[in-house]
């Protein structure tokens, strides 16, 4: 019954391969298709039956009977173990880290409240082994399955952090800029704050600098309110009060349109007007959170608001019926509420990913209101400055008289970055800087793809450098005989014929050793091409001959003569190779 709910699950028939797709389960980032394989996947097992799966020509033969099926912690397990027997619980914690993922994620509270449960009730409290490791993952092995298998938008993410860490000091070096005066409560920032954080959209967080000193998020968050204003009430019904044309004029001029609006939702008169919009319910979900003598600063100061105020009641911009002094106490809370840049690197992050909060996975906002958001916040969300963002960096964001930027990276990431200083736009010297910073080093400018244009750094593509250091591991495992590790990098999805320099793979290295076991893996187990060539045009037999090894030279030959190459295909090599791998080890 739960399967034919879900949408994502074609029926039938029960175990199609797109239920039952073993590579599907570590690669899909949908939470309801994962747990339905899960679910699936264990009332398989608990049947303890035999299941047979055909795809492409692909048939995959699952002896549940035989217990041969590895769970997904056995494969968790052998990825962090390294060929040892149990993993320590610090090696653990740091290898968490390293994918992005914190202790202190909610989608992880199992896992954590069980590894503390453990440590506090076994002797060897700083030792996991297998069943112990299982026990505490398998509340939450799917994400601890993407993120150790690098499936994260971001696969290498202590490399990207490093090249964050180094824009935060160069910016960190940029002098000049005030401190907002014009309220009493913001001039008492040190100029020197400077904080940078960012979430990417699977959750993957870091920060750098004073990320978690308390400030107000002031106008931005206007987005914000947009959003929640077009996902309760619609577009078309939020725009009959404001447009969505860039002013060229200053944020808080009084100043409308031909159809007598505000210009666009970004500025303080359409600000004022979509917290006229927002449904007095939702009031109560801010009052908690703003801060008392801000808001009183900035209401004490607001008389440029209020003169906004009165000219849009003038022009009858609010609904029927509206108490414009209620709704300027209401703006005027809503841009006192405080943040910190790692909770407002959230904020942006759930913009980043389409309306969902990528550390709880509920949907906030509806696509529609986040695609109208992030269109607004490109063209008009940088005060006088928008033109050039949107030229120089190509993302949205929107900048607050505090010294925030909120900053999204569509389907990538949100950041915020905050330093008090401000330019003669009213944004951030650093923040602007380290944006600047960021697109020249990465190709997120959102035209930055285009073919022929200068190669930048992408983050969301695995680096050269594991790659090179996936060949070093497996082929030093076929130097030194070691098939336990063969056995891990095969489980973990590794292909296991990619080659070096001299185009030899594992089994050439294999061969030429002697290794019988290791050849009989590779072969017999993950169905490796017998006869690839290297460089030299030699093949793994030529190896095994030249060196002697008549018992390898013999079960090559026998396996040369089975063989059968498979069909050229472009479509799902990886599942390919991860089938292939499960296929032999089973």
């Amino acid at each position: 019954s739960l399967v034919n709910k879900t949408k994502f699950v074609p029926l039938p028939p029960l175990c199609s391969p797109d239920i039952l797709g073993f590579n599907l389960i570590f690669l899909s980032r949908d939470a309801t298709f994962l747990s339905v394989c899960i679910l699936i996947l264990q009332n398989l097992m608990n049947s303890r039956c035999d299941v047979a799966v055909s795809q492409s020509d692909i048939r995959i033969n699952i002896c549940m009977k035989q217990g041969l099926l590895p769970s997904l912690e056995d494969l968790l397990f052998y990825t962090i173990a390294e060929g040892q027997e149990k993993i320590p619980v610090h090696k653990f914690i740091t290898a968490l880290k390293s994918t992005g993922l914190r202790t202190s994620d909610p989608r992880l509270k199992e896992c954590m409240d069980m590894l503390r449960l453990t440590l506090q009730t076994t002797s060897d409290g700083v030792m996991l082994d297998k069943d112990l490791f299982k026990k505490c993952v398998q509340s939450n092995i799917v994400l601890l399955t993407q993120a150790f298998r690098r499936k994260f938008v971001i696969p290498d993410f202590m490399s990207f952090t490093s090249h964050i860490d180094e824009l935060f000091e160069s910016a960190k070096k940029q002098s000049g800029g005030q401190v907002a005066d014009y309220i009493p409560q913001l001039a008492k920032f040190s100029p020197d704050l400077w904080g940078v954080s960012l979430c990417t959209v699977d959750g993957q967080r870091h920060s750098v600098g004073d990320t978690k000193v308390p400030f107000c998020l002031q106008s931005c968050v206007k987005p914000l309110k947009y959003a929640v204003a077009v996902n309760d009430l619609g577009t078309e019904y939020v725009h009959r009060y404001v447009g969505k044309e860039p002013s060229g004029l200053r944020f808080n001029k009084l100043f409308l349109n031909e159809d007598d609006r505000p210009h666009n939702p970004m500025v303080n008169a359409g600000a004022i007007v979509i917290t006229s919009l927002i449904k007095v319910k939702r009031s109560h979900l801010y009052l908690k959170t703003f801060f008392l003598f801000r808001f009183q600063s900035e209401r004490e100061s607001g008389d440029r608001n209020f003169a906004i105020g009165y000219y849009l009641k003038e022009k009858k911009c609010f609904p029927e019926g509206t108490d414009m002094v209620a709704i300027l106490d209401f703006y005027f809370q809503l841009c006192s509420i405080e943040v910190t840049c790692e909770s407002a690197s959230v904020m942006a992050a759930t913009l980043a990913n389409g309306g969902f909060c990528p550390i709880t996975g509920e949907r906030v906002l509806s696509p529609e209101s986040v695609r109208n958001t992030l269109s607004l916040m490109h063209s008009c969300g940088m005060y006088d400055f928008s033109g050039q963002f949107a030229f120089h960096v190509g993302l949205p964001a929107k900048s607050g008289v505090a010294g925030g930027i909120l900053l999204v990276v569509p389907n990538v990431m949100g950041l915020m970055c905050w330093s008090p200083p401000l330019d003669k736009m009213g944004n951030s010297v650093k923040g602007i800087h380290f944006c600047h910073e960021l697109v020249s080093l990465c190709n997120f400018h959102n035209y930055d793809n285009l073919r022929h244009f200068a190669k930048k750094l992408d983050p969301r593509r695995e680096g050269g450098d594991q790659r090179v250091k996936s060949v070093i591991n497996l082929l030093f495992a076929a130097y030194t005989g070691d098939v336990s590790a063969l056995r891990r990098f095969a489980l973990s999805g590794m292909d296991m014929e990619q080659r070096d320099y001299d185009s030899r793979t594992a089994l050439h290295v294999a061969a030429a050793e002697g290794h019988v076991e290791v050849v009989t893996f590779l072969l017999e187990a993950c169905k490796v091409n017998p006869f690839p060539k290297d460089r030299w045009n030699n093949t793994p037999m030529d190896e095994a001959l030249h060196f002697g090894h008549h018992d390898v030279f013999k079960i090559l030959q026998e396996f040369q003569i089975q063989y059968t190459p498979p069909e050229d295909s472009s479509d799902g090599k990886e599942n390919q190779t991860v089938h292939k791998n499960l296929d032999g080890l089973l």
